[in-house]
């Protein structure tokens, strides 16, 4: 099987991953607060409306240096290949603040220095951990940031659900769109 799941989760360790594909599916991942506690993609079915379902993979936490092999990565983007939509997951809540624009150019980075194909896909940024005061704080700052870019970027909780439903719907969107441009070669 070349297709892993429709949709793959990315981001660093600790960003959220398990934890929103906890919430959106029936999947129950090892959730634990310490990096690389997901050591192999967990796959989840979501309902979505007339779509119907589509399967979401929570990808293992990615590095820097993971297109050389740091880590266990190396197999964890080999996962990122056998998806058609990402969700770049970032968190900005930590101490002291990294930016979650320097988050993201460094996952993007480590994608393309192992294959150029893999920025390519269709990505869809989020910004996790909204119900901490943290983040509350930093992220009209960074969507601003994002979208000088011309990046849309939705701000979630998937503890509280905040922002999910229009995290889902973006995703659905994408899938959608996929499916058409797909069905028309």
């Amino acid at each position: 099987l070349k297709l892993l799941a429709d949709v793959g989760v990315i981001g660093f360790p600790n960003a959220g991953k398990s934890t929103l594909i906890s919430v959106v599916s029936a999947a129950k991942p090892k959730i634990a607060d310490y990096p690389f506690t997901t050591l192999t993609p967990n796959l989840g079915v979501v309902k979505y409306k007339d779509f119907g379902t589509f399967v979401i993979a929570d990808i293992p936490g990615l590095i820097e240096g993971a297109h050389q092999g740091v880590g266990l990565v190396v197999k964890f983007l080999k996962h990122v290949e056998r998806t058609t939509v990402l969700i770049h997951l970032l968190d900005i809540s930590g101490e002291p603040p990294v930016s979650g624009w320097h988050n993201f150019e460094t996952i993007n980075r480590e994608l393309e220095l192992y294959s150029p194909t893999l920025v390519e896909k269709p990505q869809i940024v989020a910004i996790g951990k909204l119900d901490l005061t943290e983040t509350r704080e930093r992220v009209e700052k960074e969507i601003d940031f994002f979208r000088g870019k011309g990046i849309e970027v939705f701000a979630i909780s998937a503890v509280t659900g905040e922002g999910v439903p229009a995290l889902i719907a973006a995703v659905v969107k994408k899938l959608k769109r996929d499916s058409q441009e797909n069905n028309e070669h």
